[in-house]
């Protein structure tokens, strides 16, 4: 934060009693329809605007998706998008596209083609780049910047306001689990290839003041995984947007439906293993079918499953849906499952439980923490275990009884922890300790305390700690 920009922070009080912020809020990737980044930026940008804040969303392609109208006009003109392009070399229909002489602007785009041609991912690094500049040239006019877990270079040092940045998990945990199911040399090779921007994140995550993550399960990775100090990440659940994931009873259950979402060539997901399960369950009950919402996959493990287990007319996949369609299609499942091997958070657990659809999750990463007790609020297996999940959508399915109990127990839980609302509350409140410090830093007073926010009453001390602890980690 600079001494410039309070002058012309705006006017008026924020939820919190305090004065509004300007917040900043960078995703390289912002598809709200395709991976939890664009979900997290699109539901958070929102409910900060609610609060009362301004926020604007500096995007790369897929450009964000925002909720900027508001029925009721409570944050009318508070949220904005402003794109900074890419070259966007992996859009569809020509992914991994050679772009003509002219589209080439400067030495980064140059850097994201060449980064491209060698097998690997530019993003993080050259969104980063471009970010960082457009925020120092626009010096003073935010109060904080929130990095979405781009982790790139560019952001390193003085952007002009206080930085915190959202990690969901490790991206190393993805590499780690692509490497373990790759079949061979060149294989691995080209894993190792594309998740060298991993080696980057690890060297700027250890730099960062304050991190943000969505569950206890993911702090202990980037502590373990990124070596960030553990005093340096907070946990601030995200959630479901519980007045669209919501029961209606009049959408029809459609006997022997199972809902997953999953990406199906990435091996994290689990889908193979829920697509072996289905066809032990079918021995039992031959309805049952499963829906995927995500890409149907040409070839690769999920596409040799489906093939020989015979499973051609018993699993679809759906792309492309609106929200409401998504929502009906949850609804009209007797079962949700998270079929995952891991998860930072797992917000198609959360969606699900709102719904009230009784759901089988698996026990990888933060699931848990999502989904609950085992037979408290959902079924719970090991991940990568076909047979425990065929058993538990048996059972499920054949019990009716215990479906009503789970899914009305899974959105009482979700109501009470796992809300949008809640997720921006926790996240002022870290924008506010951050801007504190950094007002201590320099050597401007704190604002005056204001009850239930705990003033960074040790920030006076923080300028040589921070700077010996920034050297120390890098």
């Amino acid at each position: 934060m600079t001494a410039e920009a309070s002058p012309a922070a705006p006017v008026g009080i924020a939820a919190d009693g305090e004065r509004p912020l300007r917040i900043a809020l960078l995703t390289y990737k912002g598809n709200p329809f395709c991976g939890g980044q664009g979900v997290y930026v699109r539901h958070l940008s929102r409910e900060l605007a609610r609060l009362g804040h301004r926020v604007e969303v500096i995007g790369s392609q897929p450009y964000p998706v925002l909720d900027e109208h508001d029925e009721h006009g409570s944050y009318a003109g508070r949220l904005s998008l402003t794109e900074l392009p890419s070259l966007d070399l992996y859009r569809q229909p020509d992914p991994f596209r050679t772009p003509g002489r002219s589209e080439y602007r400067d030495w980064v785009d140059a850097l994201e083609v060449a980064t491209m041609w060698t097998g690997g991912f530019p993003e993080p690094l050259t969104f980063s780049l471009r970010a960082g500049r457009q925020l120092r040239a626009r010096r003073g006019e935010f109060d904080v910047v929130h990095d979405n877990q781009t982790l790139g270079y560019g952001l390193l040092g003085d952007l002009g306001a206080p930085l915190v940045t959202t990690i969901h998990h490790p991206i190393t945990v993805d590499r780690q689990l692509e490497l373990d199911a790759a079949e061979d040399l060149k294989r691995r090779l080209s894993v190792r290839r594309w998740y060298a921007f991993t080696r980057m994140q690890k060297r700027v995550a250890r730099r960062l003041p304050s991190v943000l993550t969505v569950s206890g399960s993911s702090r202990a990775e980037i502590v373990d995984h990124l070596g960030v100090r553990q005093d340096r990440v907070h946990v601030v659940h995200i959630g479901a947007d519980t007045t669209l994931f919501a029961p209606d009873p009049a959408v029809p259950e459609v006997p022997g439906r199972i809902v997953t979402t999953s990406s199906a060539d990435v091996p994290l997901k689990g889908l193979v293993f829920l697509v072996e399960a289905l066809a032990k369950v079918r021995a039992e009950q031959p309805h049952a079918h499963l829906v995927v919402v995500g890409r149907r996959p040409e070839e690769g493990p999920v596409a040799q499953a489906v093939e020989r287990y015979g499973l051609e007319d018993a699993v679809q996949f759906v792309k492309g849906i609106s929200d409401a369609e998504l929502v009906d299609l949850i609804r009209s499942a007797e079962v949700a499952c998270v079929p995952s091997l891991y998860e930072g958070f797992s917000l198609p657990a959360a969606e699900a439980m709102a719904t009230a659809t009784p759901l089988v999750a698996t026990t990888g990463g933060a699931i848990p923490e999502v989904a609950g007790t085992d037979g408290e609020t959902c079924l719970a297996v090991p991940p990568g275990d076909a047979g425990a999940l065929a058993a538990a959508l048996t059972r499920l399915l054949g019990d009716r009884e215990l479906r009503a109990r789970l899914g009305a127990a899974g959105r009482e839980r979700v109501l009470a922890r796992f809300t949008w609302a809640r997720a921006a509350e926790g996240t002022v409140a870290r924008y506010r300790e951050e801007i504190d410090r950094a007002r201590a830093r320099a050597g401007l007073p704190l604002p005056a305390a204001v009850p239930g926010r705990p003033v960074a009453a040790a920030a006076a001390a923080a300028p040589s700690e921070s700077s010996s602890e920034s050297r120390a980690t890098c």
